[in-house]
C-alpha cells in the first residue's frame, strides 16, 4: 500500500517529509576518546600524562535503561562519528517537520474557529455537594 499525501499539504511540509525519506546509516550514543595510565612501575605513563597509552575510542549508548559501551579502532571511530552526526541531523529534521506540522494544524484550527465562531467558555451549572469531613479516630 503506497502512502500518498493529501493535496492540501503545504509545500514546506512536503519538502521536510521528503528529506526524512532519504535513509542513511545513523546511530544514537556518544563517542569518547581516552588515554590510560598503566600499572607498570617503570613506564613513562606513570609520571608524564602525555606519555599515556592510547587513545582508545569507545562508543556508549543506552539500551533498555542501561549503558552499553564498546571499544573501537580509530577507523571505526571516524565512521561512528559520522553516523552520530547523521543521527543528530535526522533528529533536527524530525523536530523541524513536527514544528511545521503543528503550525499547519494551528492554521487549520484557526480556519475552523473563524468560520464556526470561537468556542465560548460557559461551564456547567453543577451543584456541588458538601461531603462530610472525616474525623480522626480518638487515640
Amino acid at each position: 500500500m503506497a502512502a500518498s499525501t493529501p493535496p492540501d499539504v503545504p509545500s514546506h511540509v512536503r519538502q521536510l517529509a521528503a528529506e526524512l525519506a532519504d535513509a542513511k546509516p545513523m546511530r544514537r550514543g556518544s563517542l569518547s576518546e581516552r588515554t590510560i595510565k598503566c600499572s607498570k612501575p617503570g613506564c613513562a605513563c606513570a609520571k608524564d600524562p602525555k606519555a599515556r597509552h592510547g587513545p582508545y575510542h569507545s562508543l556508549s549508548h543506552a539500551v533498555g535503561g542501561k549503558t552499553q559501551s564498546r571499544y573501537l579502532t580509530a577507523e571505526q571511530a571516524d565512521l561512528v562519528r559520522q553516523q552520530i552526526d547523521a543521527g543528530h541531523q535526522f533528529r533536527g529534521q524530525v523536530d523541524a517537520l513536527w514544528d511545521a506540522c503543528e503550525h499547519w494544524a494551528d492554521s487549520q484550527l484557526a480556519d475552523v474557529s473563524v468560520s464556526s465562531g470561537e468556542a465560548k467558555k460557559g461551564g456547567s451549572r453543577r451543584i456541588s455537594v458538601t461531603k462530610s469531613r472525616r474525623k480522626s479516630k480518638p487515640s
